[in-house]
């Protein structure tokens, strides 16, 4: 007789920090590209990359189910609950510098990254 054991899935109970330079980056390209009024940035990992996770960032206008939304410093950003596994406790962050400039993730969960900073391979 077989058994049928449902195993819980793990659940995501932190949340992301956005901090100041990010949300102004965040809030110029929105104004750059004419977004509806509460659109945001949607953030996440999906498999690929060097290491075998990447980042990912994209406009969003609409809330999905059972995601995460972040107010901060007068933009919302949006987070599926899969990727909140892997992104609780980091950090969004904005960067400029001679060489490069964009978004950088201070994430808790990577064991190993890749030289370009977008992948990682989760601990």
């Amino acid at each position: 007789m077989a058994l049928n054991i449902m195993q819980a899935q793990p659940k995501a109970t932190g949340t992301v920090e956005v901090t100041e330079a990010a949300a102004a980056a965040i809030k110029k390209y929105l104004e750059d590209n004419q977004a509806p009024d509460g659109s945001g940035l949607r953030i996440g990992v999906r498999g690929g990359g060097c290491s075998g996770l990447s980042y990912f960032l994209d406009p969003e206008t609409d809330e999905k189910t059972g995601d995460r939304i972040i107010d901060a410093h007068g933009v919302r950003v949006f987070i599926d609950p899969k990727s909140l596994l892997y992104l609780q406790g980091s950090v969004l962050d904005y960067k400029t510098g001679l060489m490069e400039s964009g978004f950088k993730f201070e994430n808790p969960n990577a064991g190993k990254g890749c030289g370009c900073g977008e992948s990682f391979t989760p601990v």
